[in-house]
């Protein structure tokens, strides 16, 4: 039986979408590559910046992931160094798609802390800064879902529910702060008390 432990603590996404496509695919350069994460719209759906491939195809050369199968040159073009995945990188790419399934990441953000830490003196800011908040979380999923809709005919069944996922979390996302509006007064009263209370503890 294979050892799926993971040699980090972080499942790296740019990793394996590029072991996964020359895994897939067969031996691509780099041009190829990010052409194949601009048809996938993986900026979309995943934390993967187009513009870091080139840099991580030296990183998993330098650690002996992927090699150097040959070069070749299209047109006037200068000449590009076409990869293939080894041995060692197949093996990293089963632990990458293992892991990938089994964790969960929900990753902290700085907006809990924020409202968790307000200054009561600006308490009058903050519905309007949520409003605006909710607002753009809106947009960014009529635009998510409109998009998908117009490149759903070269989707995979797979694919399409990968995009909902995202869909799905930026309503959740919009239902939760919509409560904290809610929550408001409730919220900005407690947080007067607690403040009141520790300036007479001091006194």
């Amino acid at each position: 039986m294979r050892d799926y432990s993971r040699k980090s603590s972080r499942v790296s996404s740019i990793r394996l979408f590029i072991l996964g496509a020359l895994d897939i695919e067969g031996e691509m350069h780099g041009h190829q590559l990010r052409q194949l994460a601009d048809k996938e719209h993986i900026d979309m759906w995943t934390d993967i910046s187009v513009g870091a491939l080139y840099g991580a195809l030296k990183r998993l050369a330098a650690e002996g992931l992927i090699e150097e199968s040959r070069t070749e040159r299209e047109g006037a073009y200068p000449e590009r160094q076409v990869w293939r995945i080894t041995e060692a990188g197949h093996e990293a790419l089963h632990a990458l798609r293992h892991n990938g399934l089994r964790d969960i990441v929900i990753k902290p953000d700085p907006f809990d802390l924020a409202i968790a830490r307000f200054d009561v003196a600006e308490a009058d800011d903050l519905r309007p800064l949520i409003e605006a908040r909710i607002a753009r979380l809106r947009a960014m999923l009529i635009e998510g879902d409109a998009h998908v809709k117009g490149i759903a005919q070269y989707l995979s069944v797979g694919e399409i529910h990968v995009m909902k996922h995202r869909s799905d979390r930026l309503a959740a996302e919009i239902a939760w702060h919509e409560e904290l509006v809610q929550k408001l007064p409730e919220i900005i009263s407690d947080e007067r008390s607690r403040q009141e209370s520790r300036k007479d503890g001091k006194k």
